[in-house]
């Protein structure tokens, strides 16, 4: 099993690996809306036609050191991407912070990190309020 850590805490995942379609099955038409799972390597650009039948695409981070899925996410919401974004995988408390502030709503993470790094942990690192460039600087100054 695995859980999904989002700004309030924990919640179960319930969805499962059949409920996502890689690019190619995507690439061939859809005539639902699906969620996608897109490589970290992947070059999103084209996939702006796609993205009224994207309820969620599904990023992986194979270790916590490859942090192409923030870019990725990103430049997906660069591109006009509006749906949840969730990144899955190898991400640590201290990394939630960029995966919101990278576009992402929600990130996947087993149940033997969840208990290495408890709930409490992720929700320290939670934006309680986003600041500008210049506030922040009215901050330190």
């Amino acid at each position: 099993m695995s859980k999904i850590v989002r700004d309030y805490g924990f919640d179960r995942n319930i969805l499962t690996v059949e409920d996502f379609i890689s690019l190619a099955t995507l690439r061939q038409g859809v005539e639902k809306p699906v969620r996608l799972d897109l490589g970290n390597d992947e070059n999103p650009d084209g996939l702006q036609p796609y993205f009224c039948w994207l309820e969620m695409i599904r990023i992986p981070f194979p270790d916590f050191n490859d942090g192409r899925g923030f870019s990725l996410a990103k430049r997906l919401r660069q591109l006009g991407y509006e749906g949840v974004l969730r990144a899955s995988g190898y991400l640590i408390a201290d990394q939630y912070r960029m995966a919101r502030l990278s576009g992402f709503d929600e990130i996947e993470i087993d149940d033997l990190l969840a208990a290495r790094q408890p709930e409490w942990l992720w929700q320290s690192q939670v934006i309680k309020k986003k600041l500008s460039y210049q506030d922040r600087l009215l901050k330190t100054g």
